[in-house]
């Protein structure tokens, strides 16, 4: 195994980790000899049923709790990598969103990622160092009608992990974010247009009619997020902080 991908005695911590892209990036680092993976979500049952090799510590948890993370924080000894990456979805024009609605979205996209990222640091400012990577969104580059809350606050971590990588880069670890396009994850089903249609036509005639915008006619895998992540978390991107790395499909152009 190449020394730049090889994971071997790390431990990295992923949030949203019980499907989708969190599920797809901790199989990826077990691949790569990860020797444990603390694994953080909501849905503590998809948490335990992930099939992985190396030690795992899960945690049916809420991201955007802070006493949550300071519970956590002193079992982060010796961390090494960090995937900000759980996240809810949201619809509907920003002048018909309740306020609650508005605060549960940033709650969780943006407040989430913050106290994630900044245990993160911490915890590896004491161990010598690290690779830091959120999951931002093309919507946060790219204004999109009817999930203006969701832009806002991908915008928001996109940002975020910028400013990072300025302030932490002396303590050499790096912060990049990752802005998908659409990836074929169980958020869509969040969303009551999504669902109807499903009903009405079935998931894969949904996801290509919505992929038809698209440049590259369909949308992400899980694992093809996964592998992306994995650069940037690994040596082989060792030079490259303070960058959204755009994955989605030609969408933006």
């Amino acid at each position: 195994m190449d020394d730049v991908m090889n994971f071997t005695g790390k431990t990295a911590l992923i949030t949203g980790a019980a499907s989708g892209i969190g599920a797809a990036a901790a199989r990826w680092l077990d691949g790569r000899g990860i020797a444990r993976l603390v694994l953080i979500d909501r849905n503590g049952e998809g948490l335990n049923s992930l099939d992985l090799s190396c030690k795992t510590d899960c945690h049916a948890a809420d991201i955007s709790d802070p006493q949550f993370w300071q519970r956590l924080e002193p079992k982060l000894k010796g961390l090494d990598c960090a995937l900000a990456n759980a996240g809810i979805g949201a619809s509907g024009p920003m002048a018909e969103q309740s306020f609650a609605d508005w605060r549960r979205i940033m709650d969780v996209n943006l407040d989430g990622a913050f106290l994630t990222m900044s245990t993160a640091i911490r915890a590896m400012r004491a161990s010598g160092g690290g690779s830091i990577v959120v999951t931002a969104s093309v919507t946060g580059i790219k204004p999109v009608a009817g999930i203006g809350a969701y832009g806002v606050a991908k915008a928001g971590v996109a940002h975020m992990a910028r400013i990072a990588a300025a302030e932490v880069a002396k303590d050499d670890i790096r912060v990049n974010a990752i802005a998908p396009g659409g990836v074929d994850t169980a958020i869509w089903e969040s969303g009551e247009d999504f669902r109807r249609n499903v009903a009405a036509h079935g998931r894969d005639a949904v996801l290509k009619q919505m992929a038809a915008t698209t440049p590259r006619g369909r949308f992400a895998t899980p694992d093809e997020l996964a592998g992306e992540i994995g650069f940037l978390l690994s040596d082989l991107s060792a030079n490259i902080t303070g960058s959204v790395l755009v994955s989605d499909g030609g969408y933006s152009l």
